[in-house]
């Protein structure tokens, strides 16, 4: 197995819908297209997956992480460029597994590969490391900011919140759940749905947007301190999913488990701002792309993110989210 072999053989099918990637056998790629909307994540094995995951669902999980960020900013994916740093010790049939992931979801979301880099550790322990640079074209309307929120904002969350970290506790053995719901919550964790529909339909509505992924609070800070306000979020009026509600009924402290559900990243939905007199549009936005959306907040001055009970009142949470270099 060489790494030409594995360029032709397994990734040159991949481009079959872009001609301008000219079945991988060029140095770079021809796009003809306008202005673009251009998102990268990376998922490194043991940090942003488990080691032993089966590869068609990490490759899966690698295209919707970055479609989620293209979904906040209501772009429409085109394609992608993908880099992977494989274990020494990896076999043809493993890169295929990964490769036929790819396939399946590029299908469903209607997207192609367009080119990239594929190289292998000296070592047996280093971990598989991927990376993709996804691109999409913006709404007629612009692309959906961060930034330009106003005091007095709604805020709003899509899908429900905490599953994924759930999923991967319940995977880990950290937690015990029924068979159904494990399987749901693993389900979150290992395939995150971008919120495509909704986030083109936010286009012009919203006054700003971010994905959801180091976790509700930690991303409601960011767009709150992209637009310097602060996020005042009803922990009573997150949404949470039936397995999500089991567990919290089973914990001592409700306002900490609630908290724990809010620091949990790898929800990839959808939190944005809009005025309360669009709230009627926010509902059809919602029904528009049969996505579930929850207004669970305000923006107003000061700055920060924040839980707060029935009676308005803090809620202490220990962990704000998720940083790598915590």
């Amino acid at each position: 197995m060489s790494e030409f072999e594995i360029i032709r053989d397994i990734f040159a099918p991949l481009t079959k819908a872009a001609p301008g990637a000219f079945g991988l056998a060029d140095d770079a790629a021809l796009i003809d297209a306008g202005a673009l909307v251009i998102t990268k994540d990376m998922l490194i094995a043991g940090v942003h997956f488990l080691p032993k995951d089966p590869l068609d669902l990490v490759a899966r999980k690698l295209i919707r992480v970055n479609l989620s960020d293209l979904a906040a900013k209501g772009a429409k994916p085109i394609g992608y460029f993908l880099g992977c740093a494989w274990p020494s010790n990896t076999k043809r049939e493993k890169i295929e597994l990964f490769a036929a992931g790819l396939k399946d979801d590029q299908e469903r979301f209607r997207l192609s590969l367009y080119g990239g880099d594929t190289t292998m550790h000296s070592v047996k322990a280093a971990p598989l490391t991927l990376s993709a640079t996804f691109f999409g074209a913006p709404p007629a309307r612009g692309m959906n900011r961060r930034s330009g929120a106003s005091a007095g904002d709604d805020i709003y969350v899509s899908g429900t919140i905490g599953d994924a970290g759930l999923g991967l506790m319940a995977l880990r053995k950290e937690l015990k759940f029924t068979t159904v719901d494990k399987a749901s919550l693993a389900g979150r964790y290992h395939l995150p749905e971008p919120r495509l529909s909704l986030g083109a339909a936010l286009a012009g509505l919203a006054t700003a947007t971010i994905d959801v992924s180091d976790g509700l609070l930690a991303d409601a800070r960011h767009l709150a301190d992209a637009s310097g306000l602060r996020a005042e979020i009803d922990a009573v009026s997150i949404p949470r999913s039936p397995a999500a509600a089991s567990w919290i009924a089973t914990q001592d402290n409700r306002w900490r488990a609630i908290g724990a559900l809010a620091s949990s990243g790898d929800d990839y939905e959808i939190f944005f701002a809009a005025p309360p007199a669009m709230r009627r549009s926010v509902t059809v936005a919602a029904k528009a792309s049969r996505t579930e959306v929850s207004r669970i907040g305000t923006l107003t001055r000061g700055e920060g993110a924040v839980l707060v009970d029935e009676n308005g009142a803090e809620i202490p949470v220990p962990s704000g989210g998720f940083d790598h270099f915590r």
